[in-house]
């Protein structure tokens, strides 16, 4: 991601000078010039992370925040002092940040069962479970939130919904769109039903007309794909 002081600002998922266990290999954070100079701002030692796989957003701080597959949450300024906000739990999907200071985003294995969470997170590291997927509400959301025009957030899960058509498959459920309220309200938007798509995992993103859109790995029109070729598709919300 671009900061606010015209570096560049990333994260990679193995390497670095991180001790035992690691031996190196638990992942950075970095920082490149747009010349190319690249600094590494920080490796981790599994004690405070490992595997940080999405990417980071700078808060109105100035301060970058990101997560790791280990289960926790980290802050980071652009000198390279890194503080633990979240350790422990399942792997953590990329973060964003809500117009009210606070952080959300999800996990795709944890929660009563099992099925994944939507949370949020204080700068401080306060959490709130705020939903806990159950199956027929969606399973495993891997991608990060999108704060909507109407102040709601809306992701997608990869697995679960109305429809286990899926089942036949490889999949339990064919995927959902959903929202959910600052408060935690969810709303199932959509269940996919493997003609129309199946295990969206990317982001969504709201357009300029209000509109979602997004995409699916597999289903859709038969293909010359092992299971269907995946989809484009896009949702406006309130249209049940």
């Amino acid at each position: 991601m671009l900061g606010t002081d015209g570096n560049f600002y990333g994260t990679t998922t193995e390497g670095g000078e991180g001790g035992a266990p690691c031996f190196g290999d638990c992942g950075t954070v970095f920082k490149i010039s747009p010349a190319g100079k690249l600094t590494t701002l920080h490796s981790f030692d599994s004690t405070d992370g490992s595997t940080p796989y999405g990417p980071l957003v700078q808060a109105t701080n100035g301060n970058f925040y990101g997560t790791t597959q280990s289960g926790t949450v980290f802050s980071i300024t652009s000198g390279g002092t890194l503080t633990t906000l979240l350790a422990g739990g399942a792997g953590l999907n990329a973060l964003i940040q809500a117009t009210n200071g606070n952080f959300y985003g999800t996990n795709p294995g944890g929660g009563t069962s099992a099925d994944g969470t939507v949370f949020s997170i204080t700068s401080r590291g306060k959490l709130t479970t705020l939903h806990s997927f159950e199956g027929t509400d969606g399973s495993s959301p891997f991608a990060a939130l999108v704060q909507a025009s109407d102040g709601n957030f809306y992701g997608t899960t990869s697995q679960g919904g109305a429809d286990d058509l899926c089942n036949d498959e490889i999949f339990v459920g064919c995927g959902t769109v959903f929202e959910i309220t600052p408060a935690g309200t969810l709303t199932v938007v959509h269940s996919f039903d493997k003609s129309d798509g199946e295990y969206p995992a990317a982001p969504l993103i709201q357009a300029t007309n209000g509109t979602f859109y997004g995409t699916t790995i597999y289903g859709g029109a038969p293909g010359p794909c092992y299971i269907s070729c995946g989809t484009i598709f896009s949702i406006i919300p309130g249209a049940r």
